[in-house]
């Protein structure tokens, strides 16, 4: 894929419509996408077209079947006003994990970022630059085969949306420990990121909600008395003076963010485990004071201070994390490393001519 990407510009920009100050997240979709369709067993040269409604037969094997994986990443614009997309690589590889597992054609690396270049760099403009702003790019694959027969399809779609956006959580959230729901089983897809996942996920979430919580840690799927993740986040906690976290597993999402926290935690002097965290011993270190922090990271919060943890019916408050906690260090060498205010040392950011 050497020929540049053939694009049909909008006639007008809806950038004029966009409330930079009240973005929230998801809320505005910039002007263009990029789309690529897969038949005759190999992925046709993308396209960058007008951001716009599309027609698909009410027969779609995606609609009834399930087949469909997207991925979650970003782009920034630093002080010297270069654009970056942040490890679009990692993500890259993780898209291909997930359409490995749901039987869907891999996306080369090349399709990949270049698709993702060209639109970013086309709508550059829709670039935020207020403080924990981002472009954010969401990658998606479905089955777009019409036929009503049980089938892995034979054609699908590739397209990219972006969108400006605030930090997805603007304030410490609250957190129920859900022993009796399931996210994932070992064995199942719950390291990918197909669109089942998070499905499955809303109604177990919503209850906790009504029950005046923000999200819920879910619980692996044997035995519920270890966790796993939080509903749109990897969970860290700081236990013992040790950053400590989930081990990946196959119910567990490989988290860029949370790959990349655990890369930095040498340098901001702090040890890490990846390992199994049972509730119990959660529970005991909110009781006698070893367990100082606990944090959920994604790219879409990156990181998002926990305020509270509710176990069985219980309570347990954690301290408002200040300038000097892990999470808020991590947070801030994260963020800076993105704008290029700190070396990038592991190559992470990938930028746009």
């Amino acid at each position: 894929m050497t020929a540049p990407i053939q694009i049909e510009r909008v006639k007008k920009s809806r950038l004029s419509t966009v409330d930079f100050s009240n973005l929230g997240f998801g809320n505005y979709i910039s002007d263009h996408m990029v789309v690529a369709i897969y038949k005759n067993g190999e992925w046709q040269e993308p396209k960058i077209v007008p951001y716009a409604d599309m027609t698909m037969s009410p027969a779609m094997l995606a609609l009834h079947y399930g087949q469909s994986v997207f991925e979650g990443l970003k782009a920034f614009k630093n002080s010297e006003g270069r654009v970056s997309i942040f490890r679009p690589q990692r993500h890259a590889k993780r898209l291909n994990k997930s359409l490995e597992r749901m039987c869907m054609p891999a996306v080369s690396e090349e399709l990949f970022i270049n698709s993702l270049s060209a639109l970013i760099e086309l709508d550059e403009a829709w670039i935020p630059t207020s403080e924990g702003s981002s472009l954010y790019i969401r990658p998606f694959v479905f089955a777009s085969e019409s036929k009503l027969g049980v089938k892995i399809a034979d054609e699908y779609r590739f397209m990219i949306l972006t969108s400006p956006v605030a930090p997805y959580f603007s304030k410490p959230v609250r957190i129920k420990v859900d022993q009796e729901y399931v996210r994932a089983a070992e064995g199942g897809t719950g390291f990918a990121k197909c669109a089942g996942n998070y499905g499955g996920a809303f109604y177990p979430t919503l209850l906790a909600q009504k029950q005046g919580f923000d999200q819920v840690f879910w619980t692996d799927a044997k035995e519920h008395k270890y966790i796993d993740e939080s509903g749109a986040m990897n969970v860290m906690f700081v236990l013992n003076g040790k950053l400590v976290t989930p081990q990946l597993t196959s119910s567990l999402l490989d988290g860029v963010t949370r790959n990349s926290i655990l890369t930095l935690s040498a340098s901001l002097n702090i040890e890490k485990e990846e390992r199994k965290i049972s509730i119990a011993e959660i529970e005991e270190g909110l009781k006698n004071g070893t367990l100082s922090e606990a944090f959920g990271v994604g790219t879409a919060a990156v990181v998002s201070p926990i305020a509270s943890i509710s176990i069985e019916g219980r309570n347990y408050q954690l301290p408002v994390a200040g300038p000097e906690s892990f999470q808020l260090r991590a947070k801030k060498k994260l963020i800076n490393i993105r704008l290029g205010i700190e070396p990038d040392t592991h190559n992470w950011n990938h930028y746009i001519k």
